[in-house]
Protein backbone atom coordinates (compact mmCIF):
# COMPACT_ATOMS: atom_id res chain seq x y z
CA UNK A 1 0.00 0.00 0.00
CA UNK A 2 1.54 3.02 -1.05
CA UNK A 3 1.27 6.10 1.32
CA UNK A 4 2.94 9.29 1.25
CA UNK A 5 3.32 11.30 4.99
CA UNK A 6 3.81 15.06 5.00
CA UNK A 7 5.23 16.64 7.99
CA UNK A 8 6.62 20.20 9.33
CA UNK A 9 3.89 22.20 9.06
CA UNK A 10 2.92 24.30 11.63
CA UNK A 11 2.51 28.17 12.70
CA UNK A 12 5.34 30.88 12.12
CA UNK A 13 5.20 34.86 11.82
CA UNK A 14 5.51 36.62 8.01
CA UNK A 15 8.93 36.11 6.99
CA UNK A 16 9.56 32.97 8.46
CA UNK A 17 10.71 30.11 7.20
CA UNK A 18 9.52 25.93 7.61
CA UNK A 19 10.72 23.00 5.91
CA UNK A 20 7.83 20.22 4.75
CA UNK A 21 8.89 16.67 4.09
CA UNK A 22 7.26 14.07 2.63
CA UNK A 23 8.09 10.51 3.13
CA UNK A 24 6.92 7.84 0.56
CA UNK A 25 6.62 4.09 1.23
CA UNK A 26 4.85 1.37 -0.09
CA UNK A 27 7.17 2.00 -3.60
CA UNK A 28 9.84 3.61 -4.83
CA UNK A 29 9.03 6.96 -6.23
CA UNK A 30 13.05 8.13 -7.09
CA UNK A 31 11.79 7.10 -10.94
CA UNK A 32 8.40 8.95 -10.49
CA UNK A 33 7.71 12.83 -10.27
CA UNK A 34 6.24 14.56 -7.33
CA UNK A 35 4.67 17.73 -5.67
CA UNK A 36 3.62 19.94 -3.54
CA UNK A 37 0.13 21.49 -3.48
CA UNK A 38 -1.98 23.56 -0.93
CA UNK A 39 -5.63 24.36 -0.61
CA UNK A 40 -6.81 27.07 1.48
CA UNK A 41 -10.40 27.55 3.19
CA UNK A 42 -12.86 28.14 0.41
CA UNK A 43 -10.63 27.64 -2.74
CA UNK A 44 -9.63 24.93 -4.92
CA UNK A 45 -6.65 23.14 -4.65
CA UNK A 46 -3.83 24.74 -6.36
CA UNK A 47 -0.02 23.91 -7.65
CA UNK A 48 2.78 25.10 -5.26
CA UNK A 49 5.92 23.28 -6.40
CA UNK A 50 6.44 19.91 -8.57
CA UNK A 51 9.90 17.97 -9.40
CA UNK A 52 10.20 15.37 -11.95
CA UNK A 53 11.86 11.75 -11.73
CA UNK A 54 14.57 12.24 -13.25
CA UNK A 55 17.14 15.54 -13.87
CA UNK A 56 15.59 16.91 -12.03
CA UNK A 57 13.40 19.34 -13.42
CA UNK A 58 11.72 21.79 -11.32
CA UNK A 59 8.33 24.41 -12.11
CA UNK A 60 7.31 26.45 -9.25
CA UNK A 61 3.88 28.72 -9.06
CA UNK A 62 4.39 32.10 -9.97
CA UNK A 63 2.94 33.34 -6.09
CA UNK A 64 6.09 31.60 -4.79
CA UNK A 65 8.81 31.64 -7.25
CA UNK A 66 12.22 32.59 -5.31
CA UNK A 67 10.86 31.49 -1.94
CA UNK A 68 9.92 27.89 -1.64
CA UNK A 69 12.68 25.26 -3.00
CA UNK A 70 11.13 21.87 -3.84
CA UNK A 71 13.69 18.72 -3.42
CA UNK A 72 14.20 15.09 -3.24
CA UNK A 73 16.18 12.55 -1.72
CA UNK A 74 16.33 9.54 -3.97
CA UNK A 75 18.23 7.32 -1.75
CA UNK A 76 15.57 8.19 1.28
CA UNK A 77 12.22 8.50 -0.84
CA UNK A 78 11.32 11.94 0.12
CA UNK A 79 10.41 15.32 -0.69
CA UNK A 80 10.96 17.93 0.48
CA UNK A 81 9.51 21.68 -0.01
CA UNK A 82 11.83 24.60 1.83
CA UNK A 83 9.86 27.58 2.40
CA UNK A 84 11.12 31.33 3.29
CA UNK A 85 9.49 34.58 3.49
CA UNK A 86 5.89 33.20 4.36
CA UNK A 87 3.87 35.43 3.90
CA UNK A 88 -0.12 35.49 5.18
CA UNK A 89 -1.51 34.67 1.46
CA UNK A 90 0.35 31.11 2.46
CA UNK A 91 -1.39 29.62 4.72
CA UNK A 92 -3.08 26.74 3.66
CA UNK A 93 -2.89 23.09 3.79
CA UNK A 94 -0.17 21.80 2.15
CA UNK A 95 -0.15 17.85 0.08
CA UNK A 96 1.89 15.83 -1.29
CA UNK A 97 1.47 14.04 -4.20
CA UNK A 98 3.26 11.34 -6.57
CA UNK A 99 3.00 10.49 -10.19
CA UNK A 100 2.67 6.86 -11.80
CA UNK A 101 5.51 8.57 -14.38
CA UNK A 102 8.69 10.89 -14.24
CA UNK A 103 6.56 13.68 -15.87
CA UNK A 104 6.27 16.08 -13.94
CA UNK A 105 2.93 18.45 -14.41
CA UNK A 106 1.09 21.05 -12.76
CA UNK A 107 -2.47 19.85 -12.80
CA UNK A 108 -3.71 17.93 -9.03
CA UNK A 109 -5.32 15.84 -11.30
CA UNK A 110 -2.38 14.20 -12.78
CA UNK A 111 -1.46 13.04 -9.74
CA UNK A 112 -1.82 9.43 -8.50
CA UNK A 113 -0.76 9.22 -4.75
CA UNK A 114 -1.87 12.10 -2.20
CA UNK A 115 -0.90 12.47 1.41
CA UNK A 116 -3.34 13.76 3.97
CA UNK A 117 -1.96 17.18 4.25
CA UNK A 118 -0.34 19.20 6.86
CA UNK A 119 -1.50 22.33 8.01
CA UNK A 120 0.54 25.59 7.34
CA UNK A 121 -0.39 29.05 8.84
CA UNK A 122 1.34 31.98 8.70
CA UNK A 123 0.49 34.97 11.08
CA UNK A 124 0.41 38.65 10.10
Amino acid sequence: QVQLVESGGGLVQAGGSLRLSCAASGRTFSGNAMGWFRQAPGKEREFVAVISGSGPTTYYADSVKGRFTISRDYAKNTVYLEMDSLKPEDTAVYYCAGRRTVTARRAPNEYDYWGQGTQVTVSS
